[in-house]
């Protein structure tokens, strides 16, 4: 437990977080040379998705698009050949297919010897989330690869008239993701190049929606508050004299705590807004906590 107690308690838990690769810590953030940001994953997100580059259904509505790019090693310059790419996003009337045995609008592919993707889909539209929120036209993408952590991420399309009301297209982190709709072979085309890292620093998207205060079912805490500091998410913890400590992110929306006792905190947006969260912790004597909890509005 001493040890534990140190890292969180000295400013040097903060290098504990830098990253290998090109992405590293510079005192405040992560910074690197050409890594992918990410953003949230989101509520509606369906594993195992048919392997498939064409998502276009007969006469359904929507504007025919395509997607491609290329995927790379985090030299930011070798084609990374064979790394997964899943795609899902709306249909042309703001629904995702959730339960059908279709998979409508959802599919994963796997990258050429030379790194490129590509899909034939539509385009997503706006659509509301509740109490009047519009979240912005957008594809969801997860790359995966051997070797590195997984990127989730979800691109926007310039002109969008939603784009600077909504909490993740308005942070600075997605300013590269904001891409421009292009003719390319007669059609509408988007183009997003890629570059995996063994570790990807969770963006200030990420973490400013994850921050806030969770009620949660644990009978000794009751409340557990994240906030961001320095682009970081750090828990809150009075005995500290940082007032708390960082935690390193893993991806996929999940964040790690540090010590022989260090547990995990996964955050799961829901439909309509919330976000649940769920910690698991191996305790020194090799016991196993749990608990779950949601953020308050």
């Amino acid at each position: 437990m001493q040890r534990r107690n140190f890292i969180k308690n000295t400013a040097l838990c903060a290098v504990a977080v830098s990253a290998t690769g090109f992405v590293r810590f510079n005192g405040n953030n992560f910074e690197g040379d050409c890594e992918t940001t990410t953003d949230i994953l989101g509520p509606f997100y369906r594993p195992d998705a048919p392997v498939r580059t064409n998502l276009r259904i007969k006469n359904a509505v929507g504007q025919p698009i395509v997607l491609s790019g290329q995927v790379k090693h985090k030299d930011c310059t070798t084609p990374l050949k064979n790394a997964c790419v899943e795609l899902w996003h709306c249909d042309g009337t703001g629904v995702y297919d959730n339960d059908s045995p279709d998979f409508k609008y959802r599919a994963k592919a796997y990258c050429d010897d030379n790194g490129n993707y590509s899909f034939k889909t539509i385009l997503p539209v706006p659509y509301e989330i509740g109490g009047g929120i519009v979240r912005p036209a957008h594809f969801h993408l997860l790359f995966s690869a051997e070797g590195y952590q997984g990127l989730i991420t979800q691109l926007y399309f310039t002109g969008d008239k939603y784009l600077s009301t909504d909490a993740s297209s308005a942070s600075p982190s997605s300013k590269k993701r904001i891409l421009d709709i292009k003719e390319k072979n007669g059609e509408k085309a988007v183009l997003f190049n890629v570059t995996m890292m063994e570790k990807i620093p969770a963006s200030a998207t990420v973490i400013e929606q994850l921050s806030g205060t969770f009620v949660n079912n644990n009978d000794k805490i009751k409340e557990v508050t994240f906030y961001r500091k320095g682009n970081l998410l750090w828990i809150k913890n009075e005995s500290s004299i940082n007032g708390g400590y960082p935690l390193q992110y893993n991806g996929h929306n999940t964040f790690e705590d540090y010590g022989p006792d260090a547990g995990t905190y996964l955050f799961k947006p829901q439909e309509g807004g919330s976000i649940k969260l769920y910690h698991t912790a191996m305790m020194e004597d090799k016991s196993t906590i749990s608990w779950e909890g949601v953020k308050l509005k």
